[in-house]
């Protein structure tokens, strides 16, 4: 039997042509975060075991694939296996997220950095998740963070950035969600959830799109943190259903309400009037170290979010020894690209030059030169008894004419070219 040829499951190759779409978007992106003042760093692929299972990555650290130690021996394994100790036996692991790697890559760098830093990276994370539409093992995340900025001027830098980079990719109708940890807090407060156990409920609430608020209700009474007869769908279905408004503020306000933490919201709502904000107290975003605003990217054509970040104040401060604000947004790269059409505009010419076998390759590689020197893109296609299908397959790859070269032809002038397109 022949060994498989395709890739691990949920991770993926690229062809050509989406290969350049991807690198298009990821170009303008790059392009309108850098015109927005953040810089970009790059991190290792791999990080500590013990840091990227330091309770700051909610279900994504159960996600984590680990490196194992050099050197086990099977007596290492038995004894793992025995304890159920699996991660004794790793030291290091591929990164779940980019927020972890960039508050060790701080506190490593500090000195070398200006006191308020703004930070781009965009690069690949795994997770052993199960693989599905729109869910795979390796993915890029688009970040943007900025560190050293208590104020909501950070909030704002980021909710700016991210509409202006949404607009360039040509990616309209959406709606940026906001809501505050603090907010949540006084809702799990009025259903009398300890402290000991809010992060255990709020990963339970983050799959309210999932399981609707009857099945949320079910796993917090499951698992005792509700009492079992608690009317806690009933105050969900109340929260999802109301309208809320950022505009006149809530009046009156619910006795849960954070009236600083909403107060924050409604300032960000006010500094920004052109883009499309609303209040949804149900949010949460999965991530256990968000300690204020958080906020997420809708859009009215599907059924999950397009990215997310908030605000995590307390997480450098594990690595660092003292508090430093801190605050982020992530642009979920693969639920976009496949959205975009890829755009003409700063493309470069490409052409195909479909040459006989007869003609000379100096001859060839002279109008590469002239061609390449003009700025077009030149690929050659040796002639083939199926032109047709060549030239659709090089039409599928991006390029835009194509001109026939024969023994004949001299130099780039003489080279008669016809669109591909149409």
């Amino acid at each position: 039997m022949a060994a498989s040829v395709t890739p691990p499951r949920g991770m993926r190759d690229f062809l050509p042509a989406e290969k350049a779409r991807r690198e298009h978007a990821l170009g303008v992106i790059r392009g309108v975060y850098a015109a927005h003042g953040f810089d970009e760093i790059e991190t290792p692929v791999m990080e500590d075991s013990a840091r990227l299972h330091a309770g700051l990555g909610g279900d994504n650290e159960k996600l984590a694939f680990a490196v194992m130690k050099r050197g086990l021996t099977p007596a290492d394994l038995a004894e793992a296996a025995a304890s159920g100790d699996a991660l004794s036996l790793a030291d290091l692991g591929l990164r779940y997220d980019l927020t972890v790697p960039l508050a060790r890559f701080y506190a490593t760098h500090r000195a070398a950095l200006p006191p308020v830093f703004r930070s781009i990276q965009i690069a690949p994370v795994w997770r052993a998740e199960r693989p599905q539409k729109g869910r795979y093992r390796q993915f890029v995340q688009c970040d943007i963070d900025i560190i050293g900025e208590a104020g909501q001027l950070a909030e704002l830098e980021l909710l700016t950035a991210t509409v202006a980079t949404l607009d360039a990719l040509g990616l309209g109708g959406c709606t940026i969600r906001l809501n505050d940890r603090r907010i949540l807090a006084g809702i799990l407060g009025s259903w009398g959830v300890p402290d000991e156990l809010r992060e255990r409920a709020l990963i339970t609430i983050d799959k309210l799109d999932k399981l609707g608020a009857g099945g949320v209700a079910a796993e917090l009474r499951e698992l005792g943190i509700v009492p079992a007869d608690s009317d806690v769908a009933a105050e969900l279905e109340a929260l999802t259903a109301a309208d809320w408004h950022l505009h006149d503020g809530i009046a009156p306000p619910p006795a849960w309400l954070d009236r600083e933490a909403y107060a924050d919201l409604l300032a960000l709502r006010s500094a920004l009037p052109d883009a499309a904000i609303e209040f949804d107290p149900t949010l949460v975003r999965g991530m256990g170290y968000y300690t204020g605003t958080i906020f997420e990217i809708a859009h009215p054509d599907f059924g999950y979010s397009l990215g997310g970040g908030g605000r995590y104040d307390h997480m450098i401060g594990r690595f660092l020894g003292q508090e430093v604000p801190a605050c982020g947004f992530s642009i979920g790269f693969e639920r976009i690209v496949d959205l975009l059409a890829v755009r003409d505009e700063g493309r470069p010419r490409a052409v195909v030059l479909v040459y006989d076998a007869e003609v000379p390759p100096s001859t060839l590689l002279g109008l590469k030169h002239e061609l390449v020197a003009s700025g077009t893109r030149v690929r050659f296609e040796r002639r083939v008894k199926n032109v047709r299908a060549l030239l659709d397959r090089v039409t599928a790859d991006g390029f835009d004419a194509f001109a026939n070269v024969t023994t004949e032809t001299t130099d780039a002038s003489s080279l008669a070219f016809r669109d591909l397109a149409g």
